[in-house]
Parts: C-alpha cells; sequence; structure tokens
C-alpha cells in the first residue's frame, strides 16, 4: 500500500499541520512516510501545499507528481492541482470555500468543512474536519492514532486547542 496525498489551500488554513498530523499518525503506526511542504511567497493567505507518501515500504522520494488523494481547501487551490490526481483518485474539497468540481473517472467528496469548524466554535480547524473525513473514506490510518498525533505534535502554548482540534476530527470521520 502506497497513498500519495497533496493537500492544498492557502496560508492560514492549517495545511501543513494537516500534514504534518497526517505524517505523524503514520509513523506511530509504524508506515514510513514522508512530508514535503510548500509555501508561496505570501504564505499568511498565498497559497500553500504540502505533499504527504505514506507507504509499508521505504518512499524513493516525497515529491508527488500524480496524487492518490487532493484534499482541496478553496478555489484557487482546486484550479490549481485538479490535473494532479490519477486516474480513480479521490478529490475531497471544502465546498465551503470552492466551487463544486465534476471530473470522470474520480471520486469527488465535496462537504462544507469550513462551514462544519465555524459550528463547532473555530473557523480554524477546517483542516481537522477535512483530515477525518479523508481517514475514514481511506481507510489507511486509525482514528485513535490520528487523535494521538494531534496531542503528540500541540506546542504547550496550543495545548489548549487539542480538544476543539480532535473534536473537529471526530465530526469529519462522522461525513463518510
Amino acid at each position: 500500500m502506497t497513498e500519495r496525498i497533496i493537500i492544498a489551500g492557502s496560508g492560514g488554513q492549517g495545511i501543513m499541520l494537516l500534514g504534518k498530523v497526517l505524517a505523524e499518525a503514520a509513523m506511530q503506526e509504524d508506515k514510513f512516510v514522508s512530508f514535503l511542504p510548500s509555501y508561496g511567497a505570501e504564505v499568511r493567505g498565498g497559497t500553500c501545499h504540502c505533499a504527504v507518501v505514506i507507504s509499508n515500504k521505504e518512499i524513493g522520494s516525497p515529491y508527488v507528481d500524480k496524487a492518490d488523494t487532493l484534499i482541496i481547501m478553496n478555489s484557487p487551490s482546486l484550479l490549481k492541482f485538479k490535473n494532479r490526481i490519477k486516474k480513480n483518485g479521490l478529490l475531497l474539497i471544502n465546498s465551503s470555500l470552492a466551487s463544486k468540481s465534476n471530473s470522470k473517472n474520480t471520486l469527488i467528496l465535496q462537504y462544507p468543512f469550513t462551514d462544519i469548524a465555524v459550528k463547532l466554535g473555530n473557523i480554524k480547524v477546517a483542516n481537522m474536519v477535512a483530515l477525518g473525513c479523508f481517514i475514514t473514506e481511506k481507510n489507511i490510518l486509525g482514528l485513535e492514532s490520528v487523535l494521538e498525533a494531534i496531542s503528540d505534535i500541540a506546542p504547550e502554548e496550543k495545548k489548549n486547542l487539542i480538544e476543539i482540534n480532535q473534536k473537529a476530527l471526530k465530526e469529519g470521520a462522522k461525513l463518510k
């Protein structure tokens, strides 16, 4: 099993955090993993993306040309990355901030991740809602590993955000 994932959105949406949590959870499950971040020139508000590769065998390169899964958090990212998905891949779209999409030979799931995060009380946890949806759909990592990863990577000054992030993850897992 090798899963190549591209996660894209704008700076400030927690794109890198989503990738780091995914990578940490994979390591906790003794999988091989790579994480390759890429920031736009503007950083906060500009485009950013990361690539995560999770595998049961060694990974030759962290670069992802064609993804098995695209997690798209806004419209500019959808336009930029929609052609970087493999045939029969998964396109997971934040319909709160990205237009609906059609694509042949691709499974498209569109959920309002940002709207769900707002209802939970923190717009910044839309990334964890998306992650919860992804792990339930793909079933390559266990929910408990991802919950633990959220707690493990939180810096001391952000420990107060662990609970809301874990709650958002669980809400996303219910979407499927």
